[in-house]
């Protein structure tokens, strides 16, 4: 049933250089499973960026700040090992020792509606994500007769979002990306949710 997915994580890796990775169903997921798995509990985030990003932190109760970085393709977490690369499309642009996190949603390069990709090279975490990622348990065997002993998040990617990755790969992989940079994004330290005084 899951062999579409391995099958795009399997190109996608290859692609970006990546000895591994882990597709999700949005790269917010992504970034929230990176962080959990790490059990990050301090960071600085970039005042531009996707509003889901800070708010994913403020979800997990991250000590959090803003900092200010003219990043383009990408950007990391301060103290982490996590980059936000959901605007990156690039070959062999994988950073070893990191685990970062791709998008597919209908604005990204390689546009799928919904979708994300932890990128990596550490197995132990490769193989913990996915169980993440698919409520505790593994692929291809039906749940009832695991033995779950992680806690998982239901933010797996489906074989149908999967398939489509697979088909417009090829177009994908010869087009001129886009490059994106902060000046995309609005200064999101002005909006009221952020306010310390609004935001308890």
């Amino acid at each position: 049933m899951f062999e579409p997915v391995s099958k795009f994580e399997s190109l996608i890796s290859e692609y970006f250089g990546s000895p591994y990775a882990v597709a999700t169903d949005c790269c917010t997921h992504a970034i929230e499973l990176c962080l959990t798995l790490k059990n990050v509990k301090e960071t600085k985030c970039p005042n531009h960026t996707y509003i889901s990003v800070p708010m994913t932190l403020k979800k997990l109760n991250v000590n959090w700040s803003w900092y200010h970085s003219e990043w383009e393709n990408y950007y990391q977490f301060t103290n982490t090992d996590i980059i936000d690369a959901a605007v990156l499309w690039k070959e062999k642009s994988y950073i070893p020792g990191t685990m970062m996190c791709l998008s597919f949603q209908f604005r990204k390069h390689l546009s799928l509606g919904r979708g994300g990709m932890i990128l990596l090279d550490n197995l132990s975490d490769r193989n913990q994500l996915i169980k993440m990622s698919y409520d505790g348990r593994l692929r291809n065997i039906p749940w009832a007769s695991q033995n779950i002993d992680t806690l998982g998040y239901h933010y797996y990617m489906t074989p149908e979002i999967a398939q489509l990755g697979i088909e417009k790969l090829d177009k994908a992989k010869i087009d001129e990306p886009r490059i994106w940079s902060y000046r995309d994004y609005p200064d999101l330290e002005k909006f009221p949710i952020f306010n310390k005084t609004y935001a308890k």
